[in-house]
């Protein structure tokens, strides 16, 4: 693509993002309709919006995979799409505060406890939606599973709470937050894009130490993820080595020494 080729999809792509319009591939629209066709769809979406997208896809030939892929001893799909989602985008994005009942693990129900929420999060492990929130009771930041939620109305609160409460969120998750430095071993500096692609979920930042023709990966994460960095350090075994952030070196010599402990001879 020539100088003038790029300056001109730029202009076009700016003058969309200010049109609001967005502009899509043949392929993307494809994709999307074969998700449509799938029976979450209906939940996903109101009737009016789920009309108005088949609406717009119907030229777009479908997505053909009959024939063409076959799944082998694949596990038993379970629904990614929770009834609560459509209710707690909403309020999400309205920035309006909670009212909720949920069960905790021995089957106790909290019941009517204020908050705020935060953020939804989803588990590609467990495939279950989560709620983050503050409780303003106990003044914590609470992660719910939204199957765990009994019950959940919106209330009203004055735009000078919810920043205060937005504040404070981001400072309990700043103080949670937890740093690793990890050193790619030379020989395996050409998997450099392999192991990036294992930390993608992370902050970090990249360094190339010229000295030492070595990468030097620093890793921010929250102090509950770091038995998910350690399962990824692992998985990428000989190929990185932890230099820096003395719980994952101290975990890392405990999860060693116990392996390695099953094949002393007695």
């Amino acid at each position: 693509m020539s100088l003038f080729e790029k300056i001109f999809n730029y202009q076009i792509v700016s003058r969309l993002d200010e049109s609001g319009a967005f502009a899509t591939t043949s392929q993307e629209r494809i994709w999307l309709q074969s998700m449509l066709s799938d029976p979450a769809a209906t939940e996903a979406f109101i009737p009016s919006t789920l009309d108005k997208l088949r609406l717009m896809l119907a030229d777009d030939d479908p997505l053909e995979i009959d024939g063409s892929l076959r799944e082998k001893a694949g596990i038993p799909a379970s629904p990614v799409y929770h009834p609560l989602l459509r209710i707690l985008r909403s309020i999400l994005r309205s920035r309006s505060g909670i009212c909720m009942s949920y069960r905790m693990r021995n089957g106790r129900v909290h019941e009517r406890m204020s908050g705020f929420p935060y953020k939804l999060e989803f588990s590609m492990v467990k495939k279950e939606w989560s709620l983050l929130w503050y409780n303003r009771r106990h003044r914590t930041l609470m992660s719910t599973k939204l199957s765990s939620i009994v019950t959940i109305t919106e209330e009203e609160i004055p735009p000078e709470e919810t920043e205060k409460f937005t504040q404070r969120i981001l400072g309990i998750l700043e103080s949670r937050k937890e740093q690793g430095i990890i050193v790619i071993i030379p020989m395996y500096n050409v998997e450099l894009s392999r192991i990036l692609y294992a930390f993608s979920c992370f902050e970090k930042e990249v360094e190339y130490v010229q000295a030492a023709d070595s990468y030097r990966i620093t890793l921010t994460f929250q102090t509950d993820e770091s038995e998910y960095v350690l399962s990824k350090i692992r998985f990428l075994g000989k190929r990185v080595k932890v230099v820096q952030g003395s719980r994952l070196i101290s975990r890392m010599k405990e999860t060693t020494a116990r392996a390695l402990a099953r094949y002393e001879e007695d």
